[in-house]
């Protein structure tokens, strides 16, 4: 499950573009908190706080304790998080209530253990990553902050698809129809060719001795 922070916010009292210009003025991000049958909620909050979670590659799969100076602590996630298209300031984030009955599609960053001692990159494989984030289903508060995959062993022509991972009860793949891959172990340029060559020359071997 994701560890809960805390993300320091003060209440707003207006909503529509006029005001979230004079929020961003004073050197805020305007946010709003909505979901769980329950009214929005608009905050505004320091925009170094929403840098720092968008640094740490967990930003969208953390629990969020939003703590609204005199006022409410909610438990949030975040849903979305608008920039302005030439300068990347943040101009909006939405995060949505984290109650006890909501259920969420949620992205979880997959980080990757033992990449340099591999068993299959020492043979000269080479490690392909086709995912580096997977899509789940679980209960709000029962996200997780990221999975893990030990890649110590794996060989070449190993692949390692979403149903490898280890999963918290109650999280499972958002994608059911199939089972997609995450990394493979893939053989070194020019294996296969060399192989062909090799069975080739036997193959020619066999018909001469015929």
């Amino acid at each position: 499950m994701s560890d809960i922070s805390v993300i320091p916010a003060v209440k707003r009292e207006r909503a529509g573009k006029g005001a979230a210009r004079a929020i961003r003025r004073e050197g805020l991000v305007p946010c709003v908190i909505y979901g769980d049958n329950k009214d929005p909620s608009m905050v505004s909050v320091d925009p170094r706080v929403i840098w720092k979670g968008l640094e740490s590659g967990h930003f969208f799969s953390t629990v969020y304790t939003v703590d609204v100076e005199g006022g409410s602590k909610e438990k949030a996630l975040v849903r979305d998080v608008q920039f302005h298209p030439v300068s990347d300031q943040v101009l909006h984030v939405d995060f949505v209530r984290a109650g006890k009955n909501t259920t969420l599609h949620v992205s979880v960053p997959v980080v990757f253990l033992n990449e340099d001692s591999c068993e299959g990159v020492k043979a000269g494989g080479i490690i392909s990553y086709v995912r580096h984030e997977v899509e789940v289903i679980c209960a709000a508060t029962d996200v997780p902050s990221e999975f893990t995959l030990d890649l110590a062993t794996a060989q070449v022509g190993d692949t390692i698809r979403i149903s490898d991972i280890d999963m918290p009860k109650g999280v499972t793949s958002a994608i059911t129809d199939r089972d997609p891959v995450v990394v493979n172990i893939a053989a070194p340029k020019g294996a296969a060719s060399a192989d062909d060559a090799e069975e080739e020359g036997e193959a020619e071997e066999a018909a001469s001795e015929e």
